[in-house]
């Protein structure tokens, strides 16, 4: 059953192996071992948060004044860096507009806009990956800027990730974000009829929901802006989790997706098999779901590519459009990298520009 109001869920601290610790996930949970548990954790956050955000954003992390190698992937391959952010002439970006309210905690989005034309522009929603329990909003802000540059209004959004509040309140937060963008449509110049959703990994997971479950009003939440719709028009989902079960049974790093699967799920599919189908997007399928583009990474070792190739089977069952890009021998967050970066962007444009009828 749906939570009407996320509980807080406590980070299980059983440790791995100590000799088991060469990764950035492993590092973090033999840490959280450690004697000095408060500092641990705080360390082992920081050093999760890092890994991750250089893995999206393709920047390295070198220690001061030493010289870092280049990262390389699990076949001792360099991973080459991702374009460097720069804000694109004639696009406006505003930062940390409020479009959530808990209580006291304010959920923040930033608005990327072009500085010209009439309008109305068709809307993005991007939904940044990290596990659900880690990341930013910055994430995916240079796919913000170059879709605002290609005519579209993009948010880049915040949600209550794991650690604060569980399933389903990073759901509840995505679909208020659409909901935010109906309502300023007037001001910032969106069409409210075109509003696309887009992620990757946990973010791929969120937005392939916000295209399924328009039709679930318990699924709404209660961020703000209700009399609006959080349906939107076509979703645009990297890597993502589509069917936990089949993760759990597929993945080839299990301990890892069973961690954070457990946190963000409030349990494990044994204890709470209800939720890990209710979370599950391919579980809300139907002939009224948007128009979906998968981009997958054929090698990916974390949510496999059978992610996407079973959703999309099932949405073409039902006989809505969905189509998939492979990404021949890549691995997870393969979007960011030099041989994918750009073709994935073009994919995208070509599928958001056919949905829309703009070309």
């Amino acid at each position: 059953m749906i939570q009407s109001t996320p509980k807080l869920f406590k980070l299980d601290t059983s440790a791995m192996p100590a000799a088991h610790v060469s990764g950035p996930i492993e590092r973090c949970w033999h840490a959280l071992n450690a004697r000095n548990l408060r500092w641990s954790m705080m360390a082992a956050i920081l050093v999760l948060a890092v890994a991750h955000a250089s893995a999206v954003s393709g920047q390295q992390t070198p220690t001061p004044g030493s010289t870092q190698p280049p990262a390389v992937n699990a076949a001792g391959e360099p991973i080459l860096k991702a374009p460097p952010f720069k804000l694109p002439d004639g696009i406006i970006l505003e930062s940390d507009l409020t479009y959530a309210q808990y209580g006291t905690r304010e959920l923040k989005l930033d608005l990327y806009r072009p500085s010209s034309g009439r309008g109305p522009f068709p809307g993005i929603v991007f939904i940044h990956g990290g596990a659900w329990s880690l990341g930013t909003k910055t994430m995916l802000r240079n796919q913000a800027a170059y879709f605002a540059g290609k005519g579209y209004v993009c948010v880049s959004i915040e949600y209550r990730l794991a650690g604060e509040a569980i399933w389903p309140a990073a759901l509840y937060d995505s679909k208020a974000a659409v909901r935010w963008m109906r309502a300023n449509a007037k001001k910032y110049k969106i069409d409210p009829n075109k509003i696309a959703a887009s992620g990757d990994s946990a973010g791929g997971h969120l937005s392939a929901l916000l295209a399924t479950t328009a039709d679930e009003t318990k699924m709404e939440g209660n961020g703000g802006n209700a009399r609006f719709s959080s349906r939107v028009q076509a979703a645009v989902v990297f890597n993502p989790a589509t069917d936990f079960f089949s993760v759990l049974a597929r993945t080839k790093n299990l301990r890892t997706v069973t961690k954070f699967t457990t946190i963000f799920l409030g349990g494990t599919s044994d204890q709470v098999p209800e939720i890990y189908m209710e979370a599950s997007p391919v579980a809300h399928v139907s002939a009224t779901s948007a128009p979906f583009l998968f981009l997958h990474g054929t090698a990916d070792n974390t949510l496999p590519y059978q992610q996407s190739l079973e959703m999309q089977s099932a949405l073409q069952a039902v006989g809505v459009r969905a189509e998939l890009y492979s990404a021949k021998d890549a691995d997870h967050g393969f979007f960011n990298t030099p041989a994918f970066y750009q073709p994935s962007l073009e994919r995208m444009e070509q599928f958001l520009d056919s949905v829309f009828g703009k070309k």
